[in-house]
């Protein structure tokens, strides 16, 4: 997208960028020139190499009998091979995200976070960044095994060697704190060092790896004493054997023979050996990683990648059946470094161990380094993570990687690799379970613009995937399984509640509209029941300054339905250059989450408000969801007050996060108070006739859907999203009758019913909770007719059949209804201007006597008058009716909404 920042990482080892300049926090940075960065890395240096360097760790030379020892090779083999399917099946995932466009620095975060959204994103980033950083803490304890069995003072490794440094668990962290401190002076001085000799590492591990395979048949059957330091101060001694190619040895070693380790003190079983083993099969996204340096990333990173599992595969799988016919199971176990032992020239294993666990712990330290930094520009986590985000003149991010050294620092603690091993599979194994899960999001939106070059994927693969690697993790180890998973819904939780929004795109966003268009489709209109009716509101907003307070007491009224705010802009496109109205809906769309209500926007270009109403009361909403009420503001002379200038949230000084407009969709407060036009002065001539006013009343009506009108609804209070009111003080009054027809009795008709229920709704809503609702009946006491008290009764019956709560209050209006000029039973469609003065003024009064205290009043709309011409008396009386009463609605119901059965 246009405003997405800059790369997060530009180049560099195992997908890494160790030697260009990581962008700055902010998007002004300076771009490198293409001259400066160019793309020249092919398949073998770009992809290739980086994945078997990340893949050929300390398994290969100091965990291959362990695995082979214990597991026994047909368990070893089917190790290997589940451990292999688990990565092939995520490997076929990074191939298809990668080749989808071009990724930057970051690694399994930036796939994540830019395909599922910074949520997902941040939480797996920030497991991947502790997953590289357990990873590096093991590597190094790894290389300090390798160093002790040949300068370790106890003589019980290798019987070639100089026994100079003193062994134990004190002297272990020493010696690992040293070579983490070797790795951090290299991330932060010379790391460009290590990512030019990156290659020159490979071949040196290729050499020691070759002459394994020339000593099995070079060197003669040897026999060994292996000693270990028992319980108290015994010391235990083991007779091993180099048998040399034997298929009594083979056969010995087919099955597995699960015992105590050395080094833990624990028995092994087949998690604990699995756990080690998948610790080799962790580099598999260095190449993916790589595309900002790649000719063709679409064709290097699947291929690379491809060719790098396989070339590694089929090493394991060799050095597996090679030791098993060559070793018994004694030297196998008892014995890490038993290669050593049995080479033509020890030290060509001694020099792979330590260029093998020396790289790969400084390329966990520099791709922790780099998530990390990544995490901090992004802005995820806020201050914490924001010194992460320094970089040194050359771009290096030197805060990242004293913080990734620290808790690496914390991790040798451990002493023993075989401890670390464990969690260190569980993190990744939880990543890859993350990227399997972006793929499988991407195929499931069906989103147009996902068309990756690689094709050998499915949903099938992706799920399964997920599967077997959230299996794999509890196999493992249960505990740091359900820990790792509760940390990852605590970190989902804590980004949820930071709400970051970004320009990534979100894959929720892609998802849920393939969902929400097959269930519109699903939601058949003829198949509407009145017992599941429900308020779908459309409220016209001339200018939200002045009617914030009825858009957030609409929210309460809705009850879980539709909610659209809509809005005409007066117009005509042919005189204009564009559409203005596309412009605006940011605006409308921030406006609502400061308000923090559940509504959507809805804004159309017409010459008149009239017409634009019609508009919007037609094509808003899509299938079963279309608004079934039009609610306006009341018509009256009253000044408008201003809501911007009352509310706290929009007097600030900011519109909260974000930088350069990034995560406030380029909308901040200033902007937000400069687009809406300032509330209408007392002496401003109104721009919108009666007559207009009037005729939309009368067009909603005709199109069958509900009228309300809101007065007053600026002196309500407690609405707010961040209000605690829960309606316990409050009063809702209901006065069904159709007070300027004082002749019509009917309490039970389709209007009066839909008054009630849109009182019983609001009652059911959270800040209305627990109000009281109270119900007027207006009687004739004085007249000779006596039917209203079976009315009554019968209208109590009717209270009880629709469950509303409520008190009846009866009112005796004979007093008012001696100003009405019409007699009972006289035809109702008389012009309204036949109603006096005083008789407009006497049902105000009994309505002031009666409503002054209630919160909010619900009060009966007459049905417009059919003429033009009695617009300005019909607005008259309405506004003579209610004046002065306070939050007030007057409610024209046309369709029933009512059930009393079940």
């Amino acid at each position: 997208m246009s405003n997405e920042r800059s790369p997060l990482i530009t180049s560099g080892v195992c997908g890494l960028a160790v030697t260009a300049v990581a962008c700055g926090a902010a998007s002004d940075s300076t771009p490198e020139s293409p001259s400066h960065n160019p793309r020249k890395l092919n398949t073998f240096f770009g992809v290739m190499v980086p994945t078997i360097l990340s893949m050929f760790s300390i398994v290969l030379f100091l965990r291959t009998g362990f695995v082979v020892g214990h597991a026994g090779l047909l368990q070893g083999l089917l190790m290997v091979l589940v451990a292999y399917t688990i990565i092939s099946l995520t490997i076929l995932s990074i191939c298809a995200i990668s080749t989808n466009g071009a990724i930057q620095g970051g690694g399994a975060y930036y796939m994540i976070s830019r395909s599922l959204g910074p949520e997902f994103g941040g939480s797996i980033g920030l497991m991947f960044f502790l997953a590289k950083v357990f990873a590096c803490g093991e590597y190094v304890l790894g290389l300090v095994e390798a160093i002790l069995d040949v300068f370790g003072s106890e003589p019980d490794s290798v019987a070639r060697g100089v026994r100079l440094l003193p062994q134990g668990y004190w002297y272990t962290v020493l010696y690992s704190s040293v070579i983490l401190l070797l790795c951090l002076l290299v991330c932060l001085v010379g790391a460009h060092i290590y990512s030019r000799t990156a290659f020159v590492i490979l071949l040196v591990v290729t050499v020691s790896l070759l002459s394994i395979f020339i000593s099995s048949v070079a060197v003669k059957p040897l026999n060994f004493i292996i000693t270990h330091p028992g319980p108290g101060n015994q010391t235990l001694r083991y007779n091993a054997s180099y048998t040399g190619f034997s298929a009594t040895t083979l056969r010995n070693n087919l099955g597995s023979g699960y015992s105590l380790d050395y080094s833990t003190k624990s028995v092994m079983s087949f998690a604990t050996v699995f756990a080690v083993m998948f610790t080799s099969c962790t580099g598999i996204m260095a190449g993916a990683n790589m595309s900002g340096e790649l000719k063709t990333p679409s064709i290097s990173i699947p291929k690379g990648t491809i060719v790098a599992v396989s070339y590694t595969f089929t090493v394991y799988v060799l050095l597996f059946i090679l030791v098993s016919a060559t070793c018994d199971r004694t030297l196998l176990i008892q014995d890490y470094g038993f290669l050593q032992r049995i080479n033509i020239w020890p030290p060509f294993v001694t020099i792979g161990i330590c260029c093998a666990s020396l790289s790969a712990a400084m390329c966990s330290m520099i791709g922790a380094s780099r998530i990390l930094h990544a995490l901090a520009l992004d802005h995820l986590f806020g201050l914490p993570l924001a010194p992460a985000a320094i970089t040194s003149n050359s771009g290096n991010p030197w805060v990242a990687v004293l913080y990734t050294w620290g808790l690496a620092q914390c991790v040798v603690f451990a002493g023993q690799l075989n401890a670390v091993a464990g969690l260190v599979t569980v993190f990744y194994l939880l990543a890859y379970a993350a990227v399997d899960l972006a793929c499988l999001a991407l195929e499931w939106a069906s989103a147009p613009n996902f068309r990756p070059t690689f094709q050998l994927f499915s949903w099938h693969t992706c799920l399964l995937g997920i599967v077997s690697c959230l299996v794999m993790m509890f196999v493992i180890n249960p505990v740091y399984s359900s820990g790792s998973i509760v940390l990852l819904l605590l970190l989902l939780l804590f980004l949820h509640y930071r709400s970051p929004t970004s320009s990534w795109g979100y894959i929720s966003q892609a998802l849920i509209f393939h969902q929400v268009r097959k269930y519109l489709l699903m939601l058949d209109v003829r198949k509407d029941h009145v017992k599941f009716w429900r308020p779908q509101v459309l409220l016209m907003v001339a200018n939200p300054r002045s009617s914030c307070q009825l858009i957030l007491f609409v929210n309460q009224l809705k009850k879980g339905g539709l909610y659209v705010l809509g809005h005409v802009q007066l117009g005509d496109l042919d005189s204009l250059p564009s559409d203005p109205v596309q412009q605006q809906y940011n605006f409308w769309l921030s406006l609502v989450d400061k308000l923090g209500v559940k509504a959507f926007v809805d804004l159309t270009l017409s010459p008149s408000v009239r017409q634009g109403t019609q508009h919007l009361l037609r094509i808003t909403g899509l299938g079963g969801m279309k608004p079934n009420i039009l609610i306006l503001g009341f018509y009256d002379s009253c000044t408008p007050e201003d809501f911007f200038l009352q509310d706290a949230a929009f007097c600030g000084s900011s519109v909260g996060q974000g930088i350069e407009g990034e995560y406030n969709f380029g909308v901040d407060l200033p902007s937000l108070q400069a687009h809406f036009p300032p509330v209408r002065h007392v002496e401003s001539p109104r721009w919108l006739p009666p007559e207009e006013y009037v005729g939309i009343i009368s067009d909603a009506i005709k199109m069958n859907k509900n009228v309300g009108l809101g007065r007053y609804f600026f002196q309500l209070e407690g609405e707010g999203k961040d209000s605690k009111v829960d309606g316990s003080e409050r009063t809702i009054d209901v006065w069904p009758l159709n007070l300027l027809q004082p002749g019509s009795r009917d309490y039970e008709d389709v209007c009066s019913l839909f008054l009630l229920q849109m009182a019983c709704v609001l009652n059911m809503s959270s800040k209305w909770r627990h109000a009281r609702m109270r119900i007027f009946l207006n009687v004739e006491t004085e007249s000779n007719d006596q039917g209203w008290v079976v009315n009554e009764e019968t209208f109590r019956e009717l209270l009880k059949k629709l469950r509303i709560r409520a008190s009846i209050k009866i009112v005796s209006w004979d007093s008012v209804v001696q100003y009405h000029s019409h007699p009972n039973g006289e035809d109702t469609t008389e012009p309204p201007q036949a109603l006096s003065e005083e008789f407009l003024s006497a049902v105000n009064c009994m309505l002031m006597e009666h409503s002054s205290q209630a919160a909010v009043r619900f009060l009966y709309l007459p049905r417009p008058p059919a003429f033009r011409s009695q617009s300005q008396q019909y607005l008259a009386q309405l506004e003579a009716v209610t004046n002065g009463l306070g939050p007030t609605l007057l409610i024209h119901g046309v369709t029933p909404v009512t059930y009393t059965d079940l």
